[in-house]
This record gives structure tokens, sequence and C-alpha cells, in this order.
């Protein structure tokens, strides 16, 4: 009888161990990150970038002591960069931009003496800038933008005080019209992106605290709903507690599918980060993702070209970047 006990002991052991291990395991945090082909501009940080028929552009910025107006095409499926005619206004850095009806639009920002309302469109296809209406609120740098079915928006930002406006820009009758204002507090630095057809706004300074809320703008019905904060624990069972995750300066952009966003990198006082973190739109969960593999930094340009997600440029205070990477977001 006692062998018998003791082998059924044994057997057991394995059984006990198994489901103490998926109580405590974690799921796996997945993505790797590529280098790809270099910027073939100079090394800056502040830059603006669009999306356009499978190619992205790159423009503007500064080195810290220039502005810049080139312009740069990059065609992921071939990893080439070409650059395109410069953008006519002032050389500037910390503007926004959108695309909407196959053109790209470039405003607003700083120059490194004034604020700018400035306002261009660029068609990639004649490879021509032309100036349109001055942005509808007042001249600012750090704000964000979104463009959603066929409109532009521009929102946030910082006139000498720090804003929360939301602004439509209409390509057809090249127009502006103000919409209902961004539902969280004033802010400058950040993000933007669009899920499930909407458009968020989320993280940024106001007033020298640093923020980790979301929100989302319904275009339909003009209002802002609050979404789960950028903090705390994911909610999505992967285990993961990731603590409150303020910054200013971060990139986003979009993912495989229309649902899905990417926030990564930005600073606080501690200095750049490296962190990035998927959103799920009809979960409204953060799941994180593997830091970014290159160095940490704070102004850099995100965009997603059929989407694949991309971070380039940037600064950790000590440097400016010309390098380009690419996230995988699923692969292990």
């Amino acid at each position: 009888m006692r062998k018998i006990m003791l082998l059924a002991l044994a057997l057991a052991t394995p059984l006990l161990d198994s489901c103490k291990k998926n109580d405590t395991t974690t799921a796996e945090i997945t993505g790797k990150w590529y280098r790809r082909s270099q910027f073939e501009g100079l090394a800056r940080s502040g830059a603006v970038s669009f999306v356009i028929a499978g190619k992205a552009y790159v423009a503007l910025g500064t080195d810290g002591t220039d502005r810049y107006r080139d312009l740069w095409e990059f065609t992921p499926a071939t990893g080439t960069w070409r650059q395109r005619a410069d953008f006519p206004g002032q050389g500037r850095f910390y503007a926004v931009a959108f695309a909407a009806g196959g053109k790209g639009y470039v405003g607003t920002g700083y120059n490194g003496t004034d604020r700018l309302a400035d306002f261009y469109e660029f068609d990639p296809a004649a490879n021509q800038w032309r100036r349109r209406a001055d942005f509808g609120g007042s001249a600012r740098y750090a704000a964000v933008a979104f463009g959603l079915e066929g409109k532009g928006y521009v929102a946030t930002g910082y006139d000498g005080n720090y804003k929360k406006d939301l602004w439509q820009y209409d390509p057809a009758a090249d127009a502006w019209t103000q919409k209902p204002s961004f539902g969280g507090n004033k802010r400058l630095g950040a993000v933007s992106f669009v899920a499930a057809g909407q458009g968020y706004v989320a993280t940024g300074l106001d007033n020298g605290s640093y923020q980790t809320d979301v929100w989302s703008y319904n275009p339909a019905t003009e209002t802002w709903t609050e979404r789960r904060k950028l903090e705390g624990t994911a909610t999505n069972g992967d285990g993961n507690d990731f603590g409150a995750l303020p910054r200013a300066y971060a990139v986003a952009f979009g993912g495989a599918d229309a649902t899905t966003a990417y926030v990564a990198l930005g600073a606080t006082d501690a200095g750049p980060r490296a962190d990035c973190y998927a959103y799920s739109a009809t979960a409204d969960t953060w799941t994180k993702k593997t830091d970014f593999a290159g160095t940490a930094r704070t102004g850099a340009a995100g965009f997603d070209v059929n989407g694949q997600g991309f971070i380039a440029l940037g600064t950790n205070s000590n440097q400016r970047f010309d390098d380009v990477w690419e996230l995988r977001a699923d692969e292990k």
C-alpha cells in the first residue's frame, strides 16, 4: 500500500507543478524590430510624415540649428528613398501633417522664432506643392493631426498657451471648421492615430504634467469618448503590469488591421523612452510589445504603410538620428 501511495504522489507532483506554473506564467511579449533603409536626408527631429498609395513621405524637422524644407518619399517594398519637391513654406519643426483624397497636407509648426499657421498641399503625382487656406485656429506648434473620411483634423498644440481646440479641414472647399474641443486637458506633444473609424489623441504635456489619457473622436456624432489610459495592468490576460506610462513627443502608427495602433518612444523629465505598446480599439486594451531596438528617443516620425509600422529619425538630446526601423508586431 505504501508503494502505491508513493507512486500516486510521484505522478501527481508534475500535475501540481504544472498548475502552479500556469497560475504564474505570463504571455510572451511579442514584436521584433528590423533596421531598414537609412533615411537619405540629414539626421533630424521634429519632422512630419504622411502616407499615400503605399509610400511614406517625410519632411521638415531640425538638427537643432537649421530648419529643413526638404521632402523625401520612402517605398518600403523596395527600401528606397527619393527626394521630392521642397516644401514651399519656411523651414520648421513640430508641424503637423495628414493625408486626404490622395494628397498630403502640411502646416503649422515653429521656425525657431515664430509659431506658424500656414498650410500647404502636396500632390505626389505632379510632385507639386500649393498653398492652401491658413489653419483656422491660432498659429502653433506641437499639435496633432489625422486624416479621416476625406477630411483632415488638427487639435491641441501650443500658441503661447496650451490648446485643446479641434479643427476640421475640407480639401474640396479649402476651408476650416471648428469642431467640439478635445475632451482631455490642454496639451502639446501628444500623439494621434486612426483606429476603427475614429481619430484618437493620447499622451502629451500639459503645464509640466505628462499625460496618459486616451480619447477617441467620432466624426459622425462629433463627440469625444475617453478610452483606457496608457497605464496600469493590461486587461487582455497577458499579465503584464506596466504601471503609469506618461510621455510627450512620442510616435503613433497603425497596425495590420484597422482596429490596432501602436504608441512608442517619447520622453519625460527622466529622459527619452524606448518602450512600445499596442492598442486594440475593439477591446479598449493596451498590450506591451518588445522595446524599440534603436536608441531611446523623442521627436521621431512614425508611420504605417500597408499595415506595417515604421519609426524614423528623432533625438536623444545628445544627437539626432537618421535610422529607420520596422516593427513586426506579432513575431517572437
